[in-house]
């Protein structure tokens, strides 16, 4: 691993929340010895527009190489491709149930599905609200296949004052899930007081 650059896959999917998969490409293209592989969905196009305003061309520029989600003998196709992890971000409930099924039907789900056969590190930071029985079964059989399930959820203890602050903890969370060295990350360091009796 010390002859090449640590590589990651990241995906971006048509549910909502495309602003993860854009920090999470921004945080680890600022990552020393970081290669980005990204593979969008169709729908990832509409969602990058109707939420954040952005070209599919705006979130490929972020990354170091992009391939196309009906590329199935794209590189990162291949478990003899070295990867060292894959972020779903976001995670539509069809990437969901296509990874928890092996469907393997397009880039995307081909990619996670390597990632699960090699045991490879794989994070989906799944989207919907609230989940019916379906969606658990499905979010079971990848944690059982080792498989992360990540939902996107804010955390409040550090006290966020924007909506980029409550974006940027959780991807901060997904690169430590990752392994990668992340010194951007404000770590917890227990509770600074104790309330009123």
């Amino acid at each position: 691993m010390a002859d090449r650059p640590r590589r990651i896959v990241v995906a971006i999917t048509g549910a909502t929340g495309a602003t993860y998969g854009v920090q999470l490409l921004k945080r680890l293209g600022a990552t020393p010895g970081v290669e980005t592989h990204l593979v969008m969905s169709d729908a990832a196009s509409l969602t990058l527009h109707q939420e954040l305003g952005l070209q599919r061309r705006d979130a490929e520029a972020l990354a170091h190489v992009v391939h196309r989600n009906r590329d199935i003998g794209a590189s990162i196709a291949s478990g003899s491709f070295q990867t060292d992890g894959m972020v779903i971000a976001p995670c539509s409930m069809k990437t969901l149930a296509a990874v928890a099924h092996a469907l393997s039907d397009n880039l995307v789900t081909r990619a996670a599905d390597v990632m699960l056969k090699e045991r490879r590190r794989l994070v989906l930071m799944v989207r919907e609200t609230p989940f019916n029985l379906a969606h658990l079964r499905n979010m079971t059989a990848v944690t059982e296949m080792g498989g992360i399930v990540f939902p996107p959820l804010p955390s409040f203890y550090q006290r966020p004052a924007t909506i980029e602050e409550m974006v940027e903890h959780t991807v901060d969370r997904a690169v430590d899930l990752l392994g990668l060295d992340n010194a951007l990350a404000p770590r917890w360091g227990g509770m600074k007081s104790a309330p009123d009796a």
